[in-house]
């Protein structure tokens, strides 16, 4: 009960948990620019300030100049909806068995039909006479729908921009009131301890996975340049948040980058060479680069890395699909640093504990 009770608390506080868990990430990611700044006799509240308006500023800016080829995804949507309605029309009326699109499309409309013809008739009353009642639609009923989307969203950036700043400003206020509770100097030291090794490991995980996205996101933009992509930009940046997904990510990326270059170019060669291109970059990233970058002690295993991202996938949507990975490592610096917690550590990790006998093959 207790676990469903926590479950169905994640899901229902969304609107609430998301901007918090969004706010202690950031705080974590910009915490050692504001204490560099602050050991440059920089007050804190100006240095915590000024670096969450200078991430904003960037983010703004790098928006604003992206946004033309933005736009021109979003015009091109119809138009690229209508030519694969088209080029899957023309693979279904092609050779009886050309294709295993067209069986399967048969083979759907076969149960449609049936489905239909067996469906029973709706009983009524005689002389009654079936009405159906259509509203109208009104472009005010959109445009106020996605006003509020709008707003609602609006409204979590700013939550998210002040809980960020009051994080960063409060830091050591928070450290001084829980080492204040410890009883004896021994705990103290302890809890600082923890307290420093804890905030050092998911900092440096945070900036590795910012540097790595980066990176994928630059890389990528410049190689679908290269091979002539429209907006290749757009693509990039979408290669770089798909790379927080492990696994999933350069899947999806692929898939994308594949279909947008295949409705482009028109030919299956050219949409090979685009999705090839995206599989070799994310492979080289996730197999050789971060490994380097992030210590063992930071590695996850295959099990609970595709756990977290379904549960979280689940709870908050693509947000939770993006946080998922942070989040359990998160977990996993803190079981690795708690008394009692090691166990659970322990198994999210992917290293054999260094008890544990190798395994044999069992004798006759």
């Amino acid at each position: 009960m207790a676990v469903a009770t926590v479950i169905a608390l994640l899901y229902f506080g969304r609107p609430l948990l998301l901007p918090i868990v969004l706010s202690v990430f950031l705080f974590y990611a910009l915490d050692p620019v504001v204490d560099r700044l602050q050991s440059w006799r920089v007050p804190r509240s100006v240095a915590s300030m000024a670096v969450v308006l200078l991430v904003l500023g960037g983010v703004s800016a790098g928006a604003t100049a992206m946004w033309p080829q933005f736009e021109a995804v979003i015009t091109r949507i119809p138009e690229a909806t209508t030519k694969l309605r088209t080029s899957m029309r023309d693979t279904r009326s092609g050779p009886p068995g050309a294709s295993a699109l067209k069986k399967m499309q048969d083979a759907a409309d076969a149960l449609d039909k049936a489905a239909a013809e067996n469906a029973a008739e709706p009983v009524t009353a005689p002389g009654t006479v079936r009405v159906e009642v259509t509203e109208p639609w009104r472009v005010s009923d959109l445009l106020w729908s996605g006003g509020m989307g709008m707003l609602g969203l609006v409204g979590q950036g700013m939550s998210v921009l002040f809980l960020t700043i009051f994080l960063l400003v409060e830091d050591d206020t928070f450290k001084r009131k829980l080492v204040r509770r410890m009883e004896t100097m021994g705990s103290k030291r302890v809890t600082v301890k923890i307290l420093n090794d804890v905030s050092r490991q998911i900092e440096r995980f945070i900036w590795v996975q910012a540097a790595t996205s980066a990176g994928v996101a630059v890389v990528t933009g410049l190689g679908l340049w290269w091979l002539g992509v429209e907006q290749p930009a757009v693509w990039g940046v979408f290669a770089g948040l798909m790379n927080l997904v492990p696994y999933f990510g350069p899947v999806i990326v692929t898939v994308v980058v594949g279909a947008v270059a295949f409705l482009q170019f028109g030919t299956i060669g050219q949409a090979g060479l685009v999705a090839g291109m995206t599989i070799v970059i994310t492979t080289l990233e996730g197999n050789f680069i971060t490994p380097q970058l992030l210590s063992r002690a930071a590695s996850l295993n295959l099990v609970a890395t595709f756990v977290s991202i379904a549960f979280w996938s689940w709870i908050w949507g693509v947000a939770g699909m993006l946080l998922a990975m942070p989040m359990l490592m998160a977990f996993k610096v803190m079981c690795d640093h708690i008394e009692g917690w090691d166990a659970a550590g322990e198994f999210i990790g992917s290293e054999a504990p260094p008890d544990s006998p190798a395994p044999s093959a069992a004798s006759g």
